[in-house]
């Protein structure tokens, strides 16, 4: 190889080049993602120019995710193709990347001096612990750490949209690869713009917890919005005593003003897990499952590759406490075989950054597609264990199957249940993957129906279509923003 260079030209790129023949192929490889060189050449040189951004589920090109990638090129070892010189950190417009032999490092487009404990701390003392100089009209929205923009601050920002259209829209991302809602702003975590958006704007929609150092300041209001009903114990319900995570839970629910609930069950495990016992809890239902209701899951297929008349079978268990990657409970291309299906891998979203993508016949992995509701519109049999995705899929009325080999251990051990899930399910729970496909092939749904209306009258009611309209009209009346 005779050289390694980084380009903006007609966007971020990475171009490699050498003498002989051009390579059959040169590719930069990710854990969830990759990319295929334009390779050009006559025999004499060739030159590899790797675009360091790509497109997916048929949205619009954007910056590769953040994280290590390597460079591979067809037989290096064989034709004496030696690693490229070193790279150092570049700034390349909507990232930054680095080049160490065969390793790429992309990073998100922060400038390095903002990226340290120090440059963070001023930032803090810039826009978070100055007084007070008025708000914005805006709203600074979070969903799962700004890994993607989704679930209930989604469907909030879409009805927001349409019904307040002056309002500002910030979106907190982890780098530019996460796609935003069309009209809304992206801020990228960390950066003086993101420091300002979230001290700036009068109300903060968030599905989790916020963090670096928030300080809610006096008028400013934060929609917490949670991310599911829980089954699992949560907060200061979970199994042990912990004095510091106790302190933590507790300075983090004086952050909210308001919480919301999918259910009155949730609300009342809710404000006791995270002690919001005397501020508002608003029961309106779940705002990302309007979709389920009204929505029509055509555009998802397609841009998922599948096709109308297949039968698809979502995979969607959730995390563990004791590991730091999706559970290997299910061989899922064998689970397409037995089942004549496409599976849809989902992993949590704690699972998204250490794991890889699952590959296969008839296997998409869509640990990074960013809405859960629409590959729930499309899934027609829902595999899960304890995630809370069993009380949104319900809304569809599909059928639920629940893979629990390791019950015992997770309800006694690591998390304990908050009901008997056995008891109340509404579907088969097996214990191995030879039992499940038993399941799927041989459904039955009077077996369970008794137990799945009981499910939807207690989970369900007022998952009705228009959650995230009751949910916005009681933010406009109470005058958290401007229409």
């Amino acid at each position: 190889m005779t050289e390694a260079r980084f380009t903006t030209e007609g966007g971020p790129a990475l171009v490699v080049s050498g003498d002989g023949e051009r390579p059959a192929s040169v590719e930069i490889v990710g854990a969830r993602a990759r990319v295929a060189a334009r390779v050009t050449g006559r025999g004499k040189t060739w030159k590899a120019t790797l675009p360091l951004q790509a497109a997916r589920w048929g949205g619009a090109e954007l910056p590769l995710p953040s994280g290590t990638y390597q460079v591979r090129i067809a037989d290096a070892e064989g034709r004496g193709i030696r690693p490229p010189h070193d790279i150092p950190l570049a700034q390349l417009g909507t990232l930054r990347a680095s080049l160490e032999g065969w390793t790429l490092l992309i990073g998100p487009p922060i400038d390095p001096a903002y990226d340290s404990g120090e440059g963070q701390d001023a930032l803090e003392r810039r826009y978070a612990t100055r007084p007070s100089a008025g708000f914005e009209n805006a709203v600074f929205f979070e969903s799962f750490y700004g890994r993607n923009a989704s679930c209930n601050p989604l469907a909030i920002d879409r009805e927001i949209a349409r019904r307040a259209p002056g309002v500002t829209r910030y979106w907190s991302v982890v780098d530019l690869s996460v796609a935003v809602p069309e009209g809304a702003i992206p801020v990228v975590e960390g950066s003086p713009d993101w420091w300002r958006a979230r001290g700036a704007a009068r109300l903060l929609v968030v599905n989790d917890w916020l963090r670096r150092r928030f300080s809610r300041r006096k008028g400013q209001v934060v929609l917490q919005t949670w991310h599911g009903t829980p089954l699992k114990r949560l907060a200061l319900h979970r199994p042990g005593f912990d004095p510091r995570r106790m302190a933590a839970v507790i300075r983090e629910s004086r952050r909210w003003n308001i919480l919301l609930a999918q259910n009155p069950y949730a609300a009342r495990i809710l404000g006791k897990a995270y002690a919001f016992l005397t501020r508002p809890v608003w029961v309106e239902g779940y705002p990302r499952n309007d979709v389920l209701s009204t929505g029509d899951g055509a555009a998802t297929r397609e841009a998922l590759g599948i096709r109308p008349e297949e039968r698809v079978i979502l995979y969607a268990p959730t995390w563990r406490d004791d590991r730091d990657q999706i559970v290997d409970f299910v061989d899922p291309v064998a689970l397409a075989s037995a089942t004549d299906a496409v599976v849809l891998v989902r992993g949590h979203s704690r699972t998204l950054l250490p794991g890889r993508d699952a590959e296969g016949p008839r296997v998409i992995d869509v640990t990074g597609f960013p809405d859960t509701s629409l590959l729930l519109l499309v899934a027609d049999a829902l595999v899960t264990d304890y995630s809370s995705v069993m009380f949104d899929y319900s809304v569809t009325g599909k059928p639920m199957y629940f893979l629990v080999p390791d019950m015992e251990h997770y309800r006694g051990e690591l998390r304990g249940f908050y009901f008997d899930l056995a008891a109340h399910a509404p579907g088969p729970m097996v214990r191995s993957q030879e039992e499940l496909v038993a399941a799927l092939a041989d459904p039955d749904p009077s077996a369970h129906a008794a137990r799945y209306a009981q499910w939807r009258q207690k989970f369900n009611a007022r998952d009705d279509g228009r959650a995230a309209e009751r949910v916005v009209s009681r933010i406009l009346d109470q005058g958290f923003i401007d229409a």
